[in-house]
């Protein structure tokens, strides 16, 4: 599923200033609790994730926010000192940047103030996309929060069965998530950005030109697909 990796991933913890220094510059890799991950950007994940940037970079000019949107930029929390997060996709306030420490020499931002938007498409880590950037997002109180899930990946207690192509749109309501589903030809609803006609399928669309293909990978691969415990 992956393009061959520029660094082995080491066994041992990094501090994020060795995460810095080893992976900084290859936006690939982002580190959780001193664990090192690939990102595995495929073809049919960075099609995803090109396609919501397009889709909101139109929203924000039309509404006229003083917002930017990078594709893995750092997000590194304050209180997290061994994890830096490289969501796909992240829509940040251009007004809150003077106070981010880092943003002048490095594109790393670490308050979560400065963030408005996020979203992650969903690769073989899904259970990083699943549980520990949805438990860190809401504690750095970003607003809005997609899963992409165009293959399928996600666990079962995640996406239900059968196993189907999957946005979650993560909602922040009194500091928690409140996350609705949408599949198929459902219009999505984006509390950001009201105004955003698709459906779940138009957002992820690359899982259908690829169904063959990943399918048969993973019955070829099913450990790469299942964490311990969880149902294929």
């Amino acid at each position: 599923m992956t393009i061959a990796a520029n660094h082995e991933i080491p066994q041992q913890s990094l501090s994020f200033d060795e995460f810095l220094a080893t992976y900084g510059g290859d936006n690939r890799y982002e580190l959780i609790d001193g664990e090192v991950f690939d990102l595995e950007p495929t073809g049919p994940h960075e099609e995803v994730a090109a396609f919501i940037t397009a889709k909101i970079c139109v929203q924000i000019d039309i509404i006229g926010l003083s917002w930017l949107v990078l594709q893995r930029g750092l997000v590194r929390p304050e209180n997290r000192g061994m994890t830096a997060f490289r969501p796909d996709v992240v829509a940040i306030d251009r007004d809150q940047l003077p106070q981010e420490p880092l943003w002048s020499e490095q594109s790393i931002i670490t308050l979560g103030r400065s963030i408005k938007f996020v979203a992650e498409v969903v690769s073989s880590n899904w259970q990083n996309d699943y549980a520990w950037k949805l438990e860190d997002y809401a504690v750095l109180g970003i607003p809005e929060y997609w899963i992409a899930d165009y293959a399928g990946l996600g666990g079962t207690r995640h996406i239900g069965k059968p196993k189907l192509p999957t946005l979650s749109i993560c909602a922040l309501v009194d500091g928690e998530y409140e996350i609705q589903q949408f599949r198929g030809h459902q219009v999505i609803i984006s509390p950001t950005f009201p105004n955003l006609k698709l459906t779940a399928e138009q957002v992820l669309k690359a899982f259908i030109n690829t169904i063959e293909d990943t399918v048969c990978r993973i019955r070829e691969s099913p450990t790469r697909y299942t964490a311990i415990g969880e149902d294929v």
